[in-house]
């Protein structure tokens, strides 16, 4: 198993490399080092490297790379967390209304220049944020006053209603601010396009502290999977668990929602790989996830600007077409595993 763990952790770091080092203007991953400790640690660069190669690394390639490792990461580990809590291997932070919520917010930060005084230069994400976690209090507020025991199939109901909701107020919205309707579409695609070093500094802290976090409560996470039963016999205080860790994935989506756009997918795909090839347990699973899906993630980026050159493609587009077939087969798959065992 470490040996293993220890391959994906090498395999995401030589895809970082690659997909940082592709492009229109290729640079050799050997630059690309030489690149990095010349901006990081000041090293002298060889005379064969071109200022313009490293305008192009380190200004536009490298943060855009590190971003998407990142949301993907962030995204992968929120759905394996979702999926784990509701029991259901369809669930997610947008299926509880996290994306919603911060569609509404970028619609009115867009539409009206609606912003917070504190946060000017970052109120489109700031926004987005605060309204895809305010969604996650609300789903799971109501939830709760519905049903006490905060069973899982309630909270998934509440949380797809509210979806539609919020969903319907959007699009009423932009129905009335048309001239704006192709910058909220394109947001709501997900791209990575003209992110710069301050907002992978943002997300990269975000990302670490949210993963351990939720890390630490590996066990709690391998009991619930056993069934809300099981987990309360144990000794697990159910409703608590559940606050904690929905709050934490919701967080971990709302922030690459806000800063990236919606990007779906995803967070459905990489914990069922992960899975498969490295068990059940969250105490590896939950890093591995991490790792593969920022991995994936990166490659879809790779695929969204060299695919259709010079034309970029959103982001979110190239995750679907690849996650949509997957949903597919986790779903239809699962239906006749159960109608075979009946």
């Amino acid at each position: 198993m470490k040996t293993r763990m220890i391959v994906a952790v090498c395999a995401s770091v030589l895809v970082i490399v690659f997909c940082a080092a592709l492009g229109s203007v290729h640079i050799p991953p050997a630059d690309l080092f030489h690149i990095v400790a010349h901006k990081t640690f000041g090293f002298e660069l060889p005379e064969h490297i071109k200022p313009a190669s490293v305008t192009i690394l380190w200004n536009l390639r490298l943060p855009r790379t590190l971003l998407a490792f990142l949301a993907g990461a962030a995204l992968s580990v929120s759905g394996a967390v979702m999926q784990s809590t509701m029991r259901n291997p369809l669930a997610s932070s947008y299926t509880l209304g996290v994306s919603s919520g911060a569609s509404l917010g970028a619609c009115l930060v867009i539409f009206y220049g609606a912003a917070l005084p504190i946060a000017v230069n970052f109120a489109l994400p700031v926004m987005g944020f605060i309204f895809g976690l305010a969604t996650i209090f609300l789903v799971i507020a109501f939830a709760q006053t519905l049903d006490g025991r905060m069973q899982n199939y309630t909270i998934i109901l509440v949380g797809m209603v509210f979806s539609l909701f919020v969903n319907a107020i959007t699009t009423l919205m932009s129905a009335m601010a048309q001239d704006q309707v192709q910058r909220l579409l394109f947001w709501q695609m997900g791209s990575f396009s003209m992110k710069n070093w301050p907002v992978v500094l943002i997300l990269t802290p975000v990302t670490i502290i949210g993963t351990l976090f939720i890390i630490r409560h590996h066990r709690e996470l391998d009991i619930m999977t056993f069934g809300e039963d099981q987990a309360k016999s144990m000794g697990i205080n159910l409703k608590a668990v559940k606050h904690t860790l929905l709050f934490a994935a919701a967080a971990l989506t709302g922030s690459v929602v806000a800063f990236c756009g919606v990007i779906g997918f995803v967070d459905l795909v990489a914990p069922h790989v992960v899975r498969k090839i490295f068990g059940a347990s969250h105490r590896c699973v939950i890093p591995m996830s991490a790792m593969f899906g920022g991995a994936f993630m990166v490659i879809c980026d790779l695929a969204a600007r060299t695919i259709a050159s010079p034309t970029e493609l959103p982001v979110g587009v190239v995750t679907a077409l690849i996650g949509a077939p997957f949903f597919a087969y986790i779903y239809f798959g699962g239906r006749k595993r159960n109608a075979a065992t009946r």
